[in-house]
């Protein structure tokens, strides 16, 4: 196992994290039996660092990591994440309280606000959250103030350079690039970085034709995807949300190798992502120039997800994530549907691009609705 300082938390921590969203679940609970010797077997490989949160596996998940660290917490670096971000002390205290009780523990290493963006920062962070945080430092219940973060290079400058944060746990890998620019400069800051979704959240444990071009040699594209994110040089460690065993025993084999990508295959997959983003862009940008939709439809969230689909050829994940979606996202609880556009036309006259985005949200909905398989 491969293992870097974590910025100027000083912690030495290993590659490969184990990331404890995706945990088996049993019902309504994590199933003790298949996520325990999981972690354990994790830890016995070397992997010493784990990250929760408070709503995480039914809200399950933190308990599990508790159990787990029996025995092994003076080795470990935990992780775990608070959610509230409103004006009440209390509940936040209480969510900290909580994940000290479940996760069975004095102290928590890494504290982070979960999903950190610029409006937070503005709006809750600065005026009372920070204090919250340093309080709670100071009385020794967490050691690291941290933060996870959703948003774009500018807003992750300016989070990096408020010197609030000792580490950020953000979104990178081989289809999302965007925060390359913000991951050095937290780097630069010793700032230390550690990422989530090497692997998309799942969507890169398939292979599809256009990604198995990427580096043609490498058999398994997961095994690409971590390659990628260990051979930036300013991550510290790749997060994987396993779920089985098998996943763990192959990650563990690829962390203790460590196989990072050579200066000429890092080329090839970057001038191959390249080729892949431009395909993408020429449908839409991500710019959201064309919101607000009067009728609230998310318009470059349903782009992105087809583009995934017609240009890196996802279409199973990108149809599940559609279906998951329509079924949990706040905006399709409202009844706001990707299909309950009006063809006011607002949208296209303010695309930069020129996208006839009446008739391709038509097009989005209809594949990405469909059980056949697209080309």
């Amino acid at each position: 196992m491969k293992y870097s300082i974590l910025g100027r938390t000083g912690y030495k921590v290993s590659c490969l994290g184990f990331g404890a969203m995706r945990l088996p679940m049993k019902g309504e609970q994590v199933d003790r039996d298949l996520a325990i010797p999981m972690i354990h077997r994790a830890f016995e490989a070397g992997v010493n660092y784990i990250d929760s949160a408070v709503m995480y596996c039914r809200n399950d998940s933190e308990r599990t990591v508790g159990e787990a660290l029996k025995g092994w917490r003076d080795k470990i670096v935990v992780s775990t994440k608070n959610n509230y971000l409103g004006e009440d002390e209390k509940a936040w205290r209480l969510n900290l309280d909580n994940s000290l009780q479940r996760l069975q523990v004095d102290n928590i290493d890494i504290y982070n606000i979960h999903g950190l963006n610029k409006k937070n920062l503005d709006e809750a962070v600065r005026p009372r959250i920070i204090k919250w945080l340093t309080r709670a430092k100071d009385e020794g219940l967490i050691k690291h103030i941290c933060t996870s973060f959703h948003d774009d290079n500018q807003a992750l400058r300016e989070i990096i350079d408020s010197d609030f944060f000792d580490c950020i746990t953000i979104q990178y890998n081989l289809l999302d690039r965007q925060l390359e620019d913000g991951i050095a400069h937290a780097r630069a800051k010793n700032i230390g970085v550690v990422v989530m979704g090497p692997v998309g959240g799942g969507k890169l444990a398939a292979s599809t034709e256009a990604l198995a071009q990427l580096l043609p040699e490498v058999g398994r594209i997961p095994e690409l995807a971590l390659r990628f994110v260990w051979s930036n040089p300013d991550v510290n460690v790749a997060l994987s949300g396993m779920s089985t065993m098998q996943q763990v025993e192959e990650n563990i084999a690829l962390a203790t190798e460590r196989k990072i990508l050579s200066g000429e295959e890092s080329r090839i997959v970057h001038e191959q992502l390249d080729r892949l983003k431009k395909a993408a862009d020429l449908y839409c940008t991500g710019c959201n120039y064309c919101l607000p939709c009067p009728q609230d439809v998310k318009i470059p969230a349903v782009f992105s997800l087809y583009n995934q689909a017609r240009v890196y050829g996802l279409w199973d994940h990108a149809r599940k994530r559609y279906a998951d979606w329509r079924k949990t996202m706040p905006q399709w609880n409202q009844g706001v549907q990707p299909d309950s556009c009006t063809e006011c036309g607002q949208c296209e006259e303010k695309c930069p691009q020129k996208i006839p985005i009446r008739q391709q949200l038509k097009e989005a909905h209809a594949a990405l609705s469909s059980c056949d398989t697209a080309s």
